[in-house]
Order: C-alpha cells, then sequence, then structure tokens
C-alpha cells in the first residue's frame, strides 16, 4: 500500500497561512540545501495530492514554468480533490470526487507500486487530509518567522513520532514525522 505523506512549510509558531494569504513568508530560512531537500521530496513521490484552489493556482503556472521543479510537477501524476471542478488540463491530473477518506484508501491500494502519494498545499485541504487520520508521514520545513496569527491544520492532539530533522544553512529545519494509528 502506498504511504501518504503531508509537506508543508509551517512558521515557527505553527501556522501554514498567514492572515492576509502573504506567501512572502515563505522565504524565510529558504537556502540551496532546503531547496535541494524540498525538490527531492517533490520529484519522488508517485503522485501529487492537491485541493481545488491550489489545483487553480499552480495549473495557471507550472505547464509554462521552467527551473528543477518544474518537470517533476508537470510528469508526475496529479489528482485534484473536488466536488465542482468537472475538468482538468493540467496534464495527468485526476480528479477526486469522493467522499476524501475513501479517496484516500482506494489510491494508497492502487498506487501501491508508484511511489508515495504527496499532499501539498492547501490549508483547507490539509486540515481534511490531518482528520482523515490516514496520513502516514509528515514533512514539516519550520521556517524561520513569527507569523502571530494565520491558519493552522492541526486543530486537535495528534501523537507523532520524530524520525528525523535536517538543519538547513538558512536556518529553516526540516522535521519528518510518523503518524501513529
Amino acid at each position: 500500500m502506498a504511504s501518504l505523506i503531508l509537506k508543508m512549510s509551517v512558521s515557527l509558531d505553527g501556522y501554514v497561512a498567514s492572515p492576509d494569504g502573504s506567501t512572502d513568508w515563505l522565504a524565510a530560512g529558504r537556502s540551496v540545501d532546503s531547496t535541494s531537500w524540498v525538490l527531492e521530496t517533490v520529484s519522488n513521490a508517485g503522485a501529487h495530492l492537491i485541493g481545488a484552489a491550489t489545483y487553480a493556482a499552480w495549473a495557471g503556472y507550472w505547464p509554462s514554468a521552467s527551473g528543477p521543479f518544474a518537470k517533476a510537477m508537470n510528469e508526475i501524476p496529479k489528482v485534484v480533490f473536488s466536488n465542482s471542478l468537472t475538468s482538468a488540463d493540467w496534464g495527468e491530473t485526476e480528479i477526486a470526487a469522493e467522499d476524501l477518506a475513501e479517496a484516500i484508501t482506494r489510491l494508497k491500494q492502487e498506487r501501491s507500486s508508484d511511489g508515495y502519494l504527496l499532499a501539498q498545499g492547501g490549508t483547507q485541504f490539509a486540515r481534511s487530509l490531518v482528520g482523515t487520520g490516514l496520513i502516514d508521514e509528515y514533512r514539516l520545513v519550520i521556517h524561520p518567522v513569527v507569523l502571530g496569527a494565520g491558519e493552522r491544520i492541526f486543530t486537535a492532539p495528534l501523537t507523532i513520532e520524530s524520525m528525523s530533522t535536517t538543519v538547513f544553512s538558512g536556518g529553516a529545519a526540516a522535521h519528518v514525522f510518523a503518524a501513529h494509528p
């Protein structure tokens, strides 16, 4: 069965999105080694799982983008979770409109030989995934910035086990956690 990994950027005070929706805080602590770590995570996925809002933004950007992430973002299959989206023009995209937990369970079974399923981007989508209890691993990049307010993905107690920590030259740190059943 394929593993489900959630990769998110998080502020030092636990927020994944700023109150005004700005993303400039994501540059805090960024460095060549942190970018390489994220690129490896993204490139080794068997499929990218995203919510509809993230899909809309990314589908407008990645198909014509260049740079180190473009190949992985365009060539690796994507699954967008939406009850309203009826078509997806970005190549290699499947729309999952069924119940989130049922869709994740199906994808874990169907894509067991393709590598891990990587969920990334979209606060509401990530929060919903956390709520399913089906995430196997959390890859959280903690940026050295305090937002003071914003949106969180963890809204209830959760027991996780630290697997590794990588501190990057720019000050960000990647924490990898295994979920406990």
